[in-house]
């Protein structure tokens, strides 16, 4: 585990953004990226008969809608124990592998710093 306060203020920013969009929802997972000039996107799960998203594909997805063509990290507050194939692979899409994913639990402290790839 990660002593949140010990992130850097820009990866506790997202940390915090993804625990807020998923209490305030109430939906399973909050998620939020940060793009390459550094704004920031946020977005819980989608779950429509016709549309279903993670959060992290979710806000992905806003941020490529919004002209962003990098991903400096992406965060998602999850109680999986992992972040699945599709979320790694949609940041790995936009970000690159190199590009980093903070896997926080519910409380949001950080249980895994992982990469895309």
């Amino acid at each position: 585990m990660t002593d949140t306060t010990a992130l850097d203020p820009e990866d506790r920013k997202i940390v915090t953004l993804a625990r807020s969009v998923r209490a305030r929802n109430g939906v399973p997972e909050g998620a939020a990226v940060r793009d390459e000039t550094g704004r920031t996107y946020a977005a819980g799960t989608v779950a429509l008969d016709s549309l279903k998203l993670s959060a992290l594909q979710t806000a992905v997805a806003m941020a490529v809608a919004s002209g962003a063509t990098s991903l400096e990290a992406a965060a998602v507050v999850t109680a999986a124990e992992t972040a699945s194939p599709e979320d790694r692979a949609a940041v790995r899409d936009l970000g690159g592998p190199g590009t980093p994913l903070l896997l926080a639990g519910p409380d949001g402290t950080v249980r895994e710093t992982l990469t895309a790839g």
